[in-house]
């Protein structure tokens, strides 16, 4: 059945479900503040209550200290400091595995768990997965324990009541936020005394707490925690999904391998230049977002009453905008299940059967994630070096279960066969 608008209740909470491409876009775009990020439980702001959390002045004021991280010289420096040296101590494990056999089996969700999690620890810190690993265990237990208060209804005082998983999440919230101060502290101390001069997303934090008494200690750890979950699992679900897809393709894993081999060799050391000349790897990154898209619902909450295209809707109602359906409409999209990279050869803007393209895997509008161009590099480099080496198909044991577990991830994992490029 197609539906583009319906209403639903959440407990005593009404919810607007909304599949129309029109409508999502005209409410991410939205800049009268009108609507926004709806209000979350206690529990589930255990996560990160960071930028993507805030909202008016403050937001405005927070996305413009975080952004220069992002900005195109801070991640041209990424690349070969953080990208390439985390994308190459993967390849060199792999081929250990491979080394006295034609070939072996790997969890390609778990190996970039792994990977994406150095990459932001470094990008983050300044440091390494090694060092990181254990605030990424724990948020990595902390987020199933959120992902399943987010999906039931909050009783008001409920994270009183000192039930077991109530206690282990704060226990974890208390654990983690006691490793990052102590973490921001040193940093802290070895910038004060001109020791380093960082240019990791905690460095800058910290130097413009230095100018402004408006960004706490408190603020910059859950920046930290939302940089830890927002970029380490997005990044590491787009490789694991793109691995799937290309296993299940051969067509398009050997377009895009001869496209790495013609631009680069077997060449080791890549710069970002050499990855902004991608062009089917790009494409190939951007429907796997389509099909597989970090986020498959975005939720958004009218503020006070609110025109959307033809309807009035009250305050108070939480609007659920389904960015899975839309990617996956045929009204939108041409053979929407296929895979089929070739409609990007012409840009986001043209891939769409609309007018206006309908791919949200960042969001859109004033609020569109700002780690964007940060997780599609991560992920073009990571690609080409696997490409570079390695041919690979989907193991007997792959069992295909996307789910959303706050991002849309293969809940069996995604175990793949690879075999040496010279085996192949």
């Amino acid at each position: 059945m197609v539906w583009e608008v319906s209403l639903s209740w959440f407990g005593r909470f009404p919810r607007l479900i909304i599949g129309d491409n029109e409508l999502v876009r005209s409410i991410l775009l939205n800049k009268k503040g009108h609507i926004r990020k709806p209000p979350r439980s206690p529990l589930v702001k255990l996560l990160g209550i960071g930028l993507t959390s805030l909202e008016g002045e403050i937001w405005t004021q927070r996305r413009k200290v975080v952004t220069p991280a992002f900005l195109h010289d801070k991640l041209k420096a990424l690349v070969p400091s953080t990208f390439l040296h985390s994308c190459s101590a993967m390849i060199d494990r792999w081929q250990k595995l491979v080394e006295h056999k034609r070939s072996c089996e790997i969890d390609a969700s778990s190996e970039f768990d792994v990977l994406t999690g150095d990459v932001i620890a470094r990008a983050a810190f300044g440091s390494n997965y090694q060092e990181g690993k254990k605030i990424f265990d724990l948020q990595h237990e902390i987020r199933f324990l959120v992902n399943e208060a987010a999906n039931a209804i909050y009783i008001p005082g409920f994270r009183f009541i000192p039930t077991q998983k109530n206690k282990r999440r704060y226990d974890l919230d208390v654990e983690i936020k006691s490793i990052l101060m102590d973490m921001i502290e040193k940093k802290g101390h070895a910038i004060k005394d001109g020791k380093i001069e960082g240019s990791d997303l905690l460095s800058l934090l910290l130097e413009f707490k230095q100018h402004n008494n408006s960004l706490t200690n408190e603020d910059i750890i859950e920046e930290c925690k939302l940089f830890y979950f927002a970029g380490h699992v997005t990044t590491s679900n787009l490789l694991a999904w793109t691995m799937v897809c290309l296993s299940m393709d051969p067509f398009w894993q050997e377009k895009a391998r001869d496209e790495v081999l013609h631009l680069f060799g077997k060449r080791a050391q890549l710069d970002f230049e050499d990855i902004n000349r991608l062009k089917i790897v790009a494409m190939i990154l951007k429907e796997v977002l389509r099909l597989y898209p970090p986020l498959p619902v975005l939720y958004r909450y009218t503020k006070c009453e609110t025109k959307i295209g033809n309807m009035t809707i009250p305050a108070g109602v939480e609007l659920v905008l389904q960015v899975l359906h839309i990617h996956h409409d045929n009204k939108y999209w041409e053979k929407a299940e296929e895979f089929n990279p070739a409609r990007f050869a012409d840009g986001i803007s043209n891939a769409s059967n609309e007018d206006h393209a309908a791919f949200y895997p960042f969001g859109w509008g004033p609020r569109i994630c700002v780690g964007q161009n940060f997780a599609y590099l991560q992920a073009k480099m990571a690609l080409s070096k696997i490409l570079q080496n390695f041919s690979f198909h989907l193991s007997p044991s792959y069992s295909h279960a996307p789910s959303n577990y706050l991002t849309l991830k293969p809940i069996h994992g995604a175990p793949v066969i690879i075999h040496r490029i010279s085996d192949s």
